[in-house]
């Protein structure tokens, strides 16, 4: 069976990384000849980290995947992350369902209110239903939580798959801690994201008076100097793993909004697997995944922020149990190898 992935990234975009290249290995040792062309080139993404000007080589990309579409009728199974065409109408999701091409479209993230909650009135009134009419035309939605899935349900969508955003379980490994270390408070996410973090500042702020702790961020770096200690180390795909061993608290803040209710709580995913207690935003995915007073807590407020802190920092025994029972959580729910069969069905139905 051979099988196309359009996907939005190379293996270096996070969201490509995860929703499709991890699964490739898998796929092929069951058979599948996969192919995978993406929207977006290693150039794109490096100049888009240094906050460049991604223009040409967005054009280069959209060039591409054009020509890419004259290809489709050579596999069997077309998976498309998210849309063909960012910021264009679904044209060419209509030609294929013309063509009765049918094809998968996988989202983990709640794209579609890049359109419909757009400030621009003239791109949200051609654009809002874009991501309804990708999703209703598609042969099976995959969507990574129950938020996605719901709009991919009221768009008309023929058939709805939940596979969350999971991690590949042999890769993570649960690290002892030593006695009597600073207590190292740990995020990891990308520049685009380190603002939720900021809005936590004033919270370590006050924790500093009462306790020693260091505060490591992953994948962000910023030139603020806060009265805290706080750490900046370079994301890698080689070392992000052994980055979250060297915490003792994982931290997943964010804002209530339309578009922090599609996301996935990998982050989560990530420290609980490494067995560690998790304290994070009760917004969307986050409230399934955390199990409060067993794997973390799910603070409303900054003063409850500061007291979960507190009890994780001074009862460490607590916190040990969090981290075990979220690793049993991660075993036996958000694990690539629970998922790829799922995922293969969708292929060979489709």
């Amino acid at each position: 069976m051979r099988v196309l992935y359009l996907t939005k990234y190379t293996r270096k975009g996070a969201s490509s990384r995860l929703r499709s290249f991890q699964y490739f290995p898998s796929l092929e040792a069951e058979g599948l000849a996969v192919t995978v062309m993406p929207l977006f080139s290693d150039a794109y993404l490096i100049r888009l980290y240094k906050g460049q000007s991604t223009a040409v080589e967005a054009l280069k990309g959209y060039l591409r995947r054009f020509f890419a579409l004259f290809t489709v009728f050579r596999y069997d199974a077309i998976v498309i992350e998210k849309e063909l065409f960012p910021y264009l109408p679904a044209f060419a999701e209509r030609l294929l369902w013309l063509f009765e091409k049918k094809y998968v479209v996988d989202y983990d993230d709640a794209i579609f209110h890049n359109y419909d909650l757009h400030p621009n009135k003239v791109l949200r009134f051609f654009l809002k239903h874009k991501i309804d009419t990708v999703m209703r035309l598609s042969g099976a939605v995959i969507a990574g939580n129950a938020y996605l899935a719901e709009r991919a349900q009221k768009a008309g969508a023929k058939k709805v798959i939940i596979i969350p955003t999971v991690i590949d379980i042999n890769r993570y490994t649960v690290k002892p801690k030593p006695s009597g270390a600073k207590t190292v408070i740990g995020w990891i996410g990308s520049p685009s994201t380190f603002k939720y973090v900021k809005q936590l500042f004033p919270v370590f702020e006050k924790l500093i008076r009462q306790h020693d702790f260091e505060l490591q961020i992953v994948g962000a770096k910023s030139d603020e100097k806060p009265s805290f200690p706080i750490t900046f180390i370079d994301w890698s795909e080689e070392t992000e793993v052994i980055s979250i061993q060297n915490f003792d608290i994982g931290i997943m803040p964010l804002e209530d909004s339309p578009w922090e209710k599609g996301k996935c709580a990998y982050k989560i995913i990530q420290y609980m697997a490494c067995g560690l207690p998790v304290v994070a935003s009760p917004v969307g995915m986050n409230k399934d995944v955390v199990a409060v007073g067993k794997t973390g807590f799910l603070p409303k407020n900054p003063e409850e922020w500061c007291e979960v802190f507190q009890i994780l920092t001074q009862e460490k025994t607590k916190s040990r149990n969090f981290g075990t029972s979220g690793r049993q959580v991660v075993e036996n729910e958000y694990t690539l190898q629970r998922y790829v069969r799922k995922l293969i069905t969708v292929l060979r139905t489709i």
